[in-house]
C-alpha cells in the first residue's frame, strides 16, 4: 500500500479525501496514523516546516496529480522532480521594455533636429525599424503590466486601464493646444517627444519605487504552490468538492512558469470573445472612419467646421468618453462576468459602422447617400463609442483574472492583454476594407 503525506492543518482537504470513491480504501476502517516530526525527519527528510504531518493510505492507482494537490509536495519518494522551466520574471520585463522604449524615444528625439533631407531613404529605413521595436516592446510591456496588475484587488486593474485613457485625453488635449498656439511643426514634434521621455523616465524610477511600497509587496509576493484550483472557484471548501470535476492534468500543482493555457482559454473565451470584438468594431471606425466624417458646413470657413473639427469630434470627445467609461466600473460593474447580457451589449456596438458610414463621411465613392447630415450627430455617435469602448473592455479585462484562481491570475492578465491586441489587429486590418467599400 502507497502512502501519501498530508499537513494535519489541512482538515477540510482530509475531509474531501475521505468523500472520494478513487480512494476506497479510506473509506474503511483504517485510521490515519500521526507521526511525530522525528519520525516524519527520519523517513522523509528534513523538507517542511509543518509540526505534523499524516501518513493516509493511498491506493496504488491515485494519479500524481492528486498527490501533489494534497499536499504531497515534499514526497522524495513517490513524486519525481518536475523540470525547471526558463521564465523571465515580470520585473525584468517590465523595466527592460521601459529602458528600451527610453532609448528609441531618445534617438527620435535627436533625430528631430537633424536634417535628413540629404538622406531621406536612411532616415525612412531608420523610422520603420524604430517603430517595430517600440511596438513590439509596448506589447511586452503592457502584457506584463497587466499581468502585474491582475495579481492586485480589481480596482488597480481597473485604474491601470483608465490610466491608458488618461494618456489618450492628455494627447488630444495637447493636440488642440498645439493646433491653436503652435505654427513650427519642429519645435512642437520635439516638445511631444521630449514629454514622452521625461514620462518614461518617471515610470522608471516609480516602478523601482514599487516594490518597496507594502501594499505592493503584499501582492506582488510568491503565490505559495499548496492550493488546488478549480473552475472560477477561490474558497478552499469549493476547491477541494470541486476536485473531482477537473481533468487530471488540471488537477495539479499550479506552477506559474507553466500555466494551463487550455484550460485558461476555456475559462476566459467569453470574455476573450468581449475583449477582441470590442477593440475590432472601435478600431474599424476609430479614427479609420472618425476621422474623415466632415463638417455638413465646411465651405462656410470658419475654424471650428475646417481646422478644428475632426480634432475636436473625432479624437477629444472620443477619449474623453472611453475614459469616463474606463472610470465608471470602479463603482458601478454591471453586468456580471457570467451575465449573458455583456456579450450582447459588445454585438450590438456592431451598428456603430454603418451609423458612421452614413455621417459626412469624405470622399464617398461608392456610397452616396449621407442619412445624418448634421455636426451634431458625429459628436453623439463618437461619444457613445467611446464610453461603450471604456465601460465594456474595462468590464471584460478586469473580470478576467478574477474567475481565475489567485495562482493563474498573472498568466490571465496577460492573455486578456493578447486579446485586446488580437482586436487592434483584426479591427486595423478591416477598417482598410470598409473604407474602400465607401
Amino acid at each position: 500500500m502507497d502512502f501519501i503525506r498530508v499537513p494535519t492543518q489541512c482538515t477540510k482537504l482530509q475531509t474531501a479525501l475521505h468523500q472520494m470513491n478513487i480512494l476506497p480504501c479510506l473509506r474503511d476502517s483504517q485510521k490515519a496514523i500521526i507521526t511525530p516530526p522525528s519520525l516524519m525527519i527520519a523517513t522523509m527528510g528534513p523538507t517542511s516546516s509543518f509540526s505534523a504531518w499524516e501518513l493516509v493510505p493511498c491506493c496504488p492507482g491515485t494519479s500524481l496529480s492528486l498527490q501533489r494537490s494534497i499536499g504531497c509536495t515534499n514526497c522524495r519518494t513517490a513524486l519525481p522532480r518536475e523540470p525547471r522551466i526558463f521564465r523571465v520574471s515580470v520585473h525584468v520585463r517590465v523595466l527592460s521594455s521601459l529602458a528600451i522604449l527610453l532609448v528609441v524615444f531618445v534617438v527620435i528625439t535627436v533625430l528631430v533636429k537633424v536634417d535628413t533631407s540629404s538622406w531621406t531613404f536612411s532616415f525612412f529605413i531608420i523610422t520603420i525599424i524604430c517603430m517595430v521595436v517600440l511596438s513590439g516592446t509596448a506589447t511586452i510591456f503592457n502584457s506584463s503590466i497587466f499581468g502585474l496588475a491582475a495579481s492586485f484587488p480589481m480596482r488597480n486593474s481597473q485604474a491601470l486601464i483608465s490610466g491608458g485613457a488618461m494618456g489618450g485625453t492628455i494627447s488630444a488635449v495637447a493636440s488642440l493646444m498645439d493646433l491653436a498656439a503652435s505654427n513650427d511643426v519642429t519645435n512642437c514634434a520635439l516638445a511631444f517627444f521630449l514629454t514622452a521621455d521625461i514620462f518614461i523616465a518617471i515610470c522608471i524610477g516609480l516602478y523601482l519605487i514599487l516594490p518597496k511600497l507594502e501594499y505592493a509587496r503584499y501582492y506582488m509576493k510568491p503565490i505559495q504552490s499548496s492550493h488546488v484550483f478549480s473552475g472560477g472557484s477561490f474558497s478552499e471548501e469549493e476547491q477541494s468538492s470541486s476536485l473531482l470535476k477537473l481533468p487530471p492534468q488540471i488537477i495539479r500543482l499550479t506552477d506559474p512558469s507553466l500555466p494551463p493555457l487550455c484550460f485558461m482559454l476555456k475559462k476566459t473565451a467569453v470574455l476573450g470573445f468581449c475583449v477582441i470584438y470590442v477593440f475590432f468594431i472601435s478600431i474599424i471606425i476609430f479614427p479609420a472612419l472618425s476621422s474623415n466624417v466632415e463638417s455638413v458646413n465646411k465651405s462656410s470657413g470658419s475654424l471650428w467646421t475646417n481646422k478644428f473639427f475632426v480634432p475636436l469630434t473625432s479624437f477629444f470627445l472620443y477619449n474623453v468618453a472611453d475614459l469616463c467609461g474606463r472610470q465608471i466600473p470602479a463603482w458601478i460593474q454591471v453586468p456580471g462576468p457570467k451575465s449573458k447580457l455583456l456579450p450582447t451589449l459588445v454585438l450590438l456596438r456592431t451598428f456603430f459602422v454603418p451609423l458612421f458610414i452614413f455621417c459626412n463621411y469624405q470622399p464617398r465613392l461608392h456610397l452616396d447617400k449621407v442619412f445624418f447630415n448634421s455636426d451634431v450627430y458625429p459628436c453623439v455617435f463618437i461619444s457613445l463609442l467611446g464610453f461603450s469602448n471604456g465601460y465594456l473592455s474595462t468590464l471584460a479585462l478586469i473580470y478576467g483574472p478574477r474567475i481565475m484562481p489567485k495562482e493563474l491570475a498573472e498568466a490571465t492578465g496577460v492573455l486578456m492583454s493578447f486579446y485586446l491586441c488580437l482586436g487592434l489587429a483584426l479591427g486595423s486590418a478591416c477598417s482598410a476594407l470598409v473604407v474602400h467599400l465607401i
